[in-house]
């Protein structure tokens, strides 16, 4: 398989051209010239499974790849016992949308306790991702991955160093490395080649040369504060980063075949052609 790109959820456009149902996406992304979408339940998994297999179909006829971002309610180091079984039941309905649609990753945020305990929020969140995987495998899902993403704030958990951890207690558990958010908790850290290839680097050598050549990416400008991440930006929007042609030096450099799902602001499909144009034009440049 190749480089994907695609948006996160349906953008503006989509809507504006007559279209309301998500199973006409894929469709519309593969005349686009994309060939990933990430299908948003972000506010709850209320897709049933009628739709969600006829999604899979269809994204399957049109070349396009599926993923899934499960609820935000997610709160993997919780010590509160209802969030910890609200937390089990949104992981678990998102896995199982996943098995309909034969989408992977499902892509989550570890959710909050990156406090004063982070320590003890981190072996909450690697016993309750553990006890997720067990009941996933006894309902009969377990080959579906999902990924924890890097977080855009300091105060949440899930920095690159946390995603990782996650990431070794199994092989269904893979990093999804959102660059927006790693710029923004960092404070703009992302602004050189080498910022990037340092994040690539320690993804390999922590997880191994596969889990960075097949690394599932989001990325979009975004607009952050000293508290971190503030919202997602476009390419439209001057001053913001971090530089998607910098990432994508890398990608030609090293051959890489990412999934890179674009969350730019009510733009995430036409900044994905942004993307995919700039990806191009670094190759055909390192070709000649």
């Amino acid at each position: 398989m190749g480089i994907r790109f695609g948006p996160a959820g349906n953008p503006p456009s989509f809507q504006a051209q007559g279209y309301k149902s998500s199973l006409d996406m894929p469709a519309w992304l593969r005349a686009q010239g994309l060939n990933a979408y990430e299908y948003q339940c972000v506010r709850g998994v209320h897709i049933g499974e009628t739709t969600a297999r006829k999604l899979g179909e269809v994204a399957r006829e049109n070349g396009v790849f599926l993923s899934i971002h499960a609820p935000y309610y997610i709160t993997l180091g919780t010590t509160d016992p209802v969030f910890r079984e609200k937390t089990k039941m949104h992981l678990l309905k998102s896995i199982q949308a996943a098995r309909w649609m034969g989408a992977s990753p499902v892509v989550f945020h570890p959710g909050t306790g990156g406090g004063k305990d982070r320590v003890g929020a981190m072996a909450r969140a690697r016993e309750l991702l553990l006890e997720i995987l067990a009941v996933a495998e006894d309902m009969g899902l377990g080959n579906i991955r999902v990924a924890p993403e890097t977080a855009g704030k300091p105060a949440q958990l899930g920095n690159l160093d946390e995603v990782l951890e996650l990431c070794t207690l199994d092989p269904r558990v893979v990093p999804a490395v959102d660059f927006a958010h790693l710029h923004a908790a960092g404070q703009g850290a992302l602004k050189t080649v080498e910022d990037f290839a340092a994040v690539l680097d320690l993804v390999e050598s922590r997880l191994g040369k596969e889990a960075v050549q097949k690394l599932h990416i989001h990325f979009s400008p975004i607009e952050f504060t000293r508290a971190g991440e503030k919202r997602h930006r476009t390419t439209l929007d001057d001053g913001y980063g971090p530089d998607f042609s910098l990432l994508a030096r890398l990608i030609v450099e090293r051959n890489l075949t990412p999934t890179i799902i674009c969350e730019s602001c009510d733009r995430q499909v036409e900044d994905a052609l942004v993307f995919k144009a700039l990806y191009e034009q670094i190759k055909e440049k390192a070709g000649d």
